[in-house]
């Protein structure tokens, strides 16, 4: 089964002390960040910590977090030399922030030959989501930008972005992508608005959420995860429709009076991949 990656840790790149202590958080992914987090005058700093970073993980083993890095605007000063510096390194992926032009992200992914998660953080990238999601194989994910979208719409409340969420949402499966991981909580110390608005998240369609610090990390685990009672219900759907589609049915009532339809299969799955392999963390 696929490994879906519920945490996404950011920490800056050219504190080496932080990214030694991210990678062993507890978060699924570590996001090694070259872009906002990074004094313009560390930025050749933050790429050194990449080699340090993939070397102190067993990725081929399965043992550790994934490494992504998050780089800089490619059309930017710094996008050239980020992009070398990601380019061989034995990283899961890069992250792409400002995604809005489609050949942009043409040009990455044939120059770094990686799987790209697009950040979308405009207007313009908002609108141009569906062409995103499908510009190129490597990319294997979208998602929001949340503080800088907000700021390009001139938003004044969290409300204001309800449509870009439900957007990106649709754009990703419409691409056949996996379903999008949910921009940061900012407040830190706000550990109860973070569980309401992952909980929000994973109604609405997002599958996992990007992480600040350590301590937000089990609070997305425990929402995205899916219960061990979730679990057995969508386990016996299909069961019952495995039962079902050896008699030659494809609907039928299940022992509790359920009707169960191949889109309920289709939901039922959808928790199952969620689900925590056996010997995993809730």
């Amino acid at each position: 089964m696929t490994r879906v990656l519920r945490s996404w840790l950011y920490v800056p790149g050219h504190r080496a002390e932080r990214v030694a202590k991210a990678l062993v958080a507890g978060a699924d992914a570590v996001v090694v960040d070259l872009e906002d987090a990074v004094p313009p005058d560390r930025k050749a700093d933050a790429r050194d910590a990449i080699a340090a970073a993939v070397a102190a993980v067993d990725t081929a083993a399965g043992d550790g977090p994934q490494v992504w890095v998050r780089v800089n605007d490619p059309e930017g000063p710094w996008g050239a030399a980020d992009l070398d510096a990601v380019t061989g390194s034995g990283i899961a992926g890069v992250r792409l922030p400002r995604s809005a032009d489609p050949d942009t992200v043409r040009r990455v992914a044939e120059r770094t030959g990686l799987p790209l998660q697009l950040v979308i953080e405009s207007a313009a990238g908002l609108t141009r989501a569906v062409e995103l999601a499908a510009p190129h194989p490597l990319v294997v994910g979208i998602g929001l930008g949340e503080a800088d979208l907000s700021a390009d719409l001139r938003l004044v409340s969290d409300a204001g972005l309800d449509r870009a969420r439900g957007w990106v949402v649709v754009a990703a499966r419409a691409a056949g992508l996996p379903s999008p991981v949910q921009s940061v909580w900012t407040d830190v110390t706000d550990l109860e608005g973070l569980r309401a608005s992952c909980e929000r998240g994973r109604a609405t369609g997002f599958v996992g959420r990007s992480v600040v610090h350590p301590r937000q990390i089990p609070v997305v685990h425990d929402v995205y995860t899916p219960t061990p009672d979730e679990v057995r219900r969508a386990a016996a759907v299909v069961r019952t429709a495995d039962d079902a589609r050896a008699r030659g049915e494809v609907a039928v009532l299940d022992e509790h009076g359920r009707f169960v339809d191949p889109a309920v299969v289709a939901h039922a799955r959808v928790v199952l991949d969620l689900a925590v392999p056996t010997g995993g963390d809730r």
